[in-house]
């Protein structure tokens, strides 16, 4: 059981800092793909927009609606995203995935700010949330290399 003293650590300064300042949150004009993912459990949701040029993430914009922990996520990888490629996006994805289910280490460069998100593997019912950013992201570089190749 978890108590005040728990959960004053899980939203530390470097969270609430984080999701205070959440970079390109903004949604494009013209996006190659959108995807909105919601987490079912505390109704999170993310809006994800993404323009790709060879490969890579060249315009990215988020509409979050999250718990600060979400937010702090979005943050991250907001902070990161451009110029990525869709599998470094997925392996940031399977490695948050594994930090917080399974006691992994925090995700490699350029998304280990997402380290800043350990204290939450405690709390189950707000993976969902941490997981919004990247799952909608990966997402959505899926859809618009799909669309660029029909």
């Amino acid at each position: 059981m978890s108590t005040d003293s728990d959960l004053i650590k899980l939203y530390s300064g470097r969270i609430l800092a984080l999701a205070a300042d959440i970079p390109l949150a903004r949604r494009l004009d013209a996006p190659m793909a959108t995807v909105r993912r919601r987490a079912p459990i505390c109704g999170s949701t993310i809006t994800v927009d993404v323009v790709m040029k060879d490969g890579r993430v060249a315009e990215f914009g988020q509409d979050v609606k999250a718990c600060a922990l979400g937010q702090a996520a979005a943050s991250v990888v907001g902070g990161a995203i451009l110029g990525r490629t869709r599998a470094e996006v997925e392996e940031a994805r399977d490695q948050l995935e594994a930090m917080l289910r399974s006691g992994g280490p925090a995700p490699t460069a350029p998304f280990d700010g997402l380290e800043v998100l350990m204290p939450a593997r405690d709390y189950r019912n707000r993976h969902d949330s941490i997981m919004l950013a990247l799952q909608a992201t990966a997402d959505a570089m899926t859809e618009a290399e799909a669309a660029a190749c029909a």
